[in-house]
């Protein structure tokens, strides 16, 4: 007979905690079934995943490197038994945020090369071996120690090449110009007594060094004189100085335009320091001295103008004291001066060769000798009585002689125009004697070329 159950509750045990399931055994391979007519065949059923901590039989080979694996410096996800995720999935966004690892920035330059500053200075002060030695020592060290300067270092470096290349410009000037040192040394070695030329004054007389042989007055170079008294034999006598027109950026003039410029400007001067010309002995000429071309760099434009016998040496001045000259003196020195000038500027070629110049020549002969005539019987002059009919007689050959000049002029025929020409210089030369007497009857001097002119 069966016990009842009891109406009262039943309070159940604690379950024990589970044991872990035994691994799953492989299925066994199904017999093949008997074939019997087509049969379906079941696919079959995936392996279950083998438990993350269930022990590998044997050692595990480690798997390939995944390029689209996680970096290492990713932290793992909260869960490590969840699977990982691959691909553009691995990286995060935190994990692309701010710098990418790779190369350090270099550091600052904190400091600038001495050198790059030495050659900027020195270039400054035209020392351009230095600069370049110093731009070029900066150029190498800067990169290397990571220093500032490299722009006062190129500065540098073009400003000694700009000096270097003027210099190179000035050193071929001076070498085209030409150095004589033998000359310069003669200068500034001058013997005890001597005065440079650029320091003579207007009324010395002096005597110039002998020329070396081959030579001459036109191309030699003279820096020094020595100045004697004008009472002592000389061969030299400063009449005045001119200044050249031209600035310091004028361009040196050849030397025949320097001499026919000196030549021009110098006329006026010697006139107006020896009135009486008849006071100048034969031989003396008018010379001129012309600064150099170191000289004109300087802005020298001075030339000393001086009458010069280089042969024979001679005693006193031949200069006119206007002071001590009476009205009527002046008046006939300045009448003849015009036409002495006049006459001193015949053509030095031959008539066939140049009657164009000698036609114009007779033009400035003819009004010359107009013009004497006119001075000399000008009005309010108390002409000595000797002087007076002698004047007159000059008066009407000059007239002769200017209408002969005007013949000339319009002669166009060489050989017509050249006996024309004589025969106004015959006419004009009759007036030499004349001279004499009128010259003697004024008070003036007959000077050593009254032996030569007297008729």
């Amino acid at each position: 007979m069966s016990k009842p159950e009891s109406d009262a509750a039943v309070v159940p045990a604690p379950a024990p905690a589970p044991e872990p399931a035994p691994a799953p055994e492989p299925a066994p391979e199904p017999a093949p079934a008997p074939s019997v007519g087509p049969a379906p065949v079941a696919p079959p059923a995936p392996a279950p995943p083998a438990p993350v901590d269930a022990p590998a039989d044997g050692p595990v080979p480690p798997p390939a490197a995944d390029p689209w694996a996680v970096p290492a410096d990713v932290p793992p996800p909260a869960d490590p038994a969840a699977p990982q995720p691959t691909g553009w999935a691995a990286v995060t966004p935190a994990a692309q945020s701010g710098f990418q690892p790779g190369f350090p920035y270099p550091a600052a330059p904190t400091r600038t090369n001495g050198f790059a500053i030495a050659s900027l200075v020195t270039a400054l002060f035209c020392l351009w071996p230095l600069a370049l030695v110093f731009a070029v020592v900066a150029l190498v060290r800067i990169p290397r120690r990571n220093e500032k300067g490299r722009g006062l270092a190129v500065s540098g470096l073009i400003l000694a090449v700009l000096s270097l290349i003027v210099s190179l410009i000035a050193f071929v000037g001076l070498a085209a110009i030409g150095f004589d040192e033998e000359r310069y040394g003669d200068a500034r070695l001058g013997p005890k007594g001597s005065v440079a030329v650029n320091d003579l004054r207007v009324g010395d007389c002096f005597n110039q060094p002998p020329f070396s042989p081959g030579q001459d007055s036109e191309s030699a170079s003279v820096y020094w004189v020595r100045v004697v008294p004008c009472s002592t034999p000389h061969h030299a006598e400063v009449a005045g100085t001119v200044t050249l027109p031209g600035g310091l950026d004028n361009q040196y003039p050849s030397r025949s335009e320097m001499g026919s410029s000196a030549a021009r400007s110098c006329g006026p001067v010697r006139d107006d320091y020896a009135l009486d010309s008849w006071l100048v002995p034969d031989g003396m000429e008018g010379y001129y001295y012309y600064p150099g071309v170191r000289s004109w760099m300087t802005g020298d434009r001075r030339v000393t103008c001086t009458f010069q016998d280089e042969k024979q040496p001679h005693s006193g001045s031949v200069r006119t004291d206007r002071t001590k000259l009476t009205r009527a003196q002046r008046t006939y020195l300045d009448a003849v001066l015009a036409y002495n000038n006049a006459l001193f500027a015949e053509p030095d070629l031959d008539i066939d060769v140049a009657p164009a110049k000698y036609r114009e020549w007779a033009r400035t002969m003819a009004t010359a000798s107009r013009k004497e005539v006119t001075e000399l019987s000008a009005n309010g002059i108390d002409w000595p009585e000797g002087a007076r009919a002698k004047l007159i007689e000059l008066g009407a050959l000059t007239l002769d002689a200017a209408n002969a000049w005007d013949t000339a002029a319009r002669t166009t025929d060489p050989a017509a125009l050249e006996r024309e020409v004589g025969k106004a210089q015959a006419l004009s030369g009759k007036g030499d004697g004349l001279a004499v007497e009128i010259r003697r009857a004024l008070g003036l001097s007959t000077g050593e070329r009254a032996s030569e002119i007297r008729v």
